[in-house]
């Protein structure tokens, strides 16, 4: 057997490990050593299983240390404590309350709230799953109180929680920057104008279903005073300074990414404490949660190291983007493809281990046509974006589901997201068109 039959056969075999939901680290792990022991015995025309097992335990043996021992690694924990941070010390509310507060007179008011609330906290957090859990506790049950449409109620918070994956700092960016060898810091800054027009997207269409069916979402009758909208802003100016700080700070080269993540956490945990929001066992608790997590993705990445060892080892990467860069079509079809291989992969399969599984084989086909790997790591979170919402496996929906319990039923929230996935698919197509909606502002980076 060849090396690119083997290479073909684990591939198959570890996309169906991953849809009968195994660990992805266990998954990637497993299939990387068998693999690459398999390659290792054949290779001389004979079958040496002791070469393929001591290749496959020597790189093993090295490859905890050699895969995580970076510094551009301590960007994650820091991220992700930052975001923890905020939320133990309920910075969450004070958000959401001023984008309900200065938003309450434009149709579906708490809706488009709703978004922009998300887009707010996906900018401390950088995670979907938890920006869709945050704000689904407190947006959901006031909408649905106040007889918003049970479907438009949860699918706007769970459409907008996918902006955590797009908005900086974002934990899906940080390990597409480390696998393609991009800035993180030139990443972030690509996703801010594509994270702004999905947040925009979402908005427009909100408000035009709205208009056309007022019943979806009845006006807000109470008053807000100036007074109330000054009261709620200066709830949040610490959080909104922290954002821009960090914005400009990366933008600027003021400081790295790690750098970034590490001032965010402190401030963070300084509101918290200025504002006497956080106890003792808040900061254990934001400091475990930030533990498990990153342990969960620094497993991944391990896992991730060894499946991308074997793949080069079976050469089906090269193969497979030497046959597809010379396909006798634009490279735009070839992106169109893609897309559509990644939005059928989101219905089946979480983002991470979309995103680690493909990367080896989809990034040489991106590169033979001359694409940006900036432009399509942007992409790339899109289609993950979308992935998080689509039947039958959106963990976005799951998340609303157990937050509102019985009052909303599964079936509606997946129904009330399918407006949303119609808006990213249009979001998708301008960032296809114009690629400098991604580019331009990593472009006047120093």
């Amino acid at each position: 057997m060849d090396p690119q039959s083997i290479g073909i056969i684990i591939t198959a075999a570890t996309v169906i490990l991953l849809l009968l939901r195994v660990p992805i680290a266990v998954v990637l792990a497993c299939a990387g050593y068998v693999g690459m022991t398999l390659i290792v015995a054949l290779q001389g025309g004979g079958f040496d299983i002791h070469a393929g097992l001591m290749t496959a335990n020597s790189y093993l043996g090295r490859l905890p240390y050699s895969s995580t021992a970076e510094y551009t690694f301590t960007v994650i924990p820091m991220f992700l404590l930052m975001g923890y941070f905020a939320t133990e010390g309920g910075f969450t509310k004070d958000i959401y309350d001023a984008a309900r507060l200065w938003l309450a007179r434009v149709p579906a008011g708490l809706a488009v709230a709703s978004t922009a609330g998300c887009a707010m906290f996906a900018a401390i957090s950088g995670s979907s799953l938890a920006t869709a859990a945050a704000m689904g506790r407190m947006a959901v049950p006031e909408m649905l109180d106040r007889g918003y449409h049970k479907g438009l109620a949860t699918g706007v918070v769970a459409a907008g929680g996918t902006l955590g994956a797009m908005i900086p700092p974002s934990i899906l960016m940080i390990l597409y920057a480390i696998f393609t060898q991009q800035s993180i810091a030139k990443l972030f800054i690509a996703g801010v104008l594509p994270g702004l027009l999905s947040m925009a997207m979402y908005m427009i269409m909100v408000i035009i279903r709205a208009r056309l069916n007022p019943s979806l979402a009845p006006p807000v009758k109470e008053v807000v005073t100036t007074r109330e909208k000054i009261r709620a802003v200066k709830k949040v100016w610490g959080m909104v300074l922290l954002i821009v700080v960090i914005v400009v700070g990366l933008y600027s080269g003021l400081f790295t990414p790690a750098e970034a993540g590490g001032i965010g956490a402190a401030v963070a945990f300084l509101l918290c404490v200025g504002a006497r929001r956080i106890s003792r066992k808040g900061v254990s608790g934001a400091l475990g949660e930030t533990l498990k997590n990153t342990s969960m993705l620094f497993a991944a990445i391990m896992g991730a190291y060894m499946v991308t060892s074997f793949t080069a080892l079976s050469g089906i990467a090269g193969d497979l983007a030497h046959w597809a860069t010379g396909l006798p079509v634009p490279g735009f079809v070839l992106i169109g493809l893609l897309s559509v291989l990644y939005i059928f992969l989101g219905m089946f399969m979480g983002s991470i281990e979309i995103m680690l599984l493909t990367l080896p084989v989809v990034i040489p086909i991106v590169q033979g046509l001359d694409y940006s790997l900036i432009w399509f790591g942007v992409l790339m979170v899109k289609y993950l974006e979308i992935g998080l919402i689509s039947p039958p496996v959106g963990l976005n929906c799951f998340i609303i589901d157990s937050v509102v319990g019985k009052r909303v039923s599964l079936a509606e929230i997946f129904k009330g997201v399918l407006w949303f996935i119609l808006a990213d698919l249009v979001t998708i197509v301008l960032l296809i068109a114009f690629p400098q909606i991604s580019l331009f502002l990593p472009g006047l980076m120093s």
